[in-house]
């Protein structure tokens, strides 16, 4: 199992603006570089992005939730 952890505090979003789908729901496909979510800090927003391929798990952190940094924000299935 493959985590993914915030690299700095913000507030961690599931998906691209309310209403949106998430960028990845459970069974999903990731490869590297996917965006799994987004980190909004003062205003700006960063895109989290897979490091490793694998099957989406589930997010660990709820949408629109405050993240510190090296927290882990979802998890793949290798």
């Amino acid at each position: 199992m493959a985590e993914i952890q915030s690299p700095l505090p913000g507030t961690f979003y599931h998906q691209a603006s309310p209403g949106e789908p998430p960028f990845k729901a459970k069974g999903d496909a990731v490869a590297v570089g996917d965006t799994i979510g987004l980190i909004e800090v003062m205003k700006t927003f960063i895109e989290i992005k897979a490091e490793a391929a694998g099957t989406f798990a589930d997010y660990k952190i709820e949408d629109a939730a405050p993240v510190s940094a090296g927290q882990v924000l979802a998890e793949l299935d290798g």
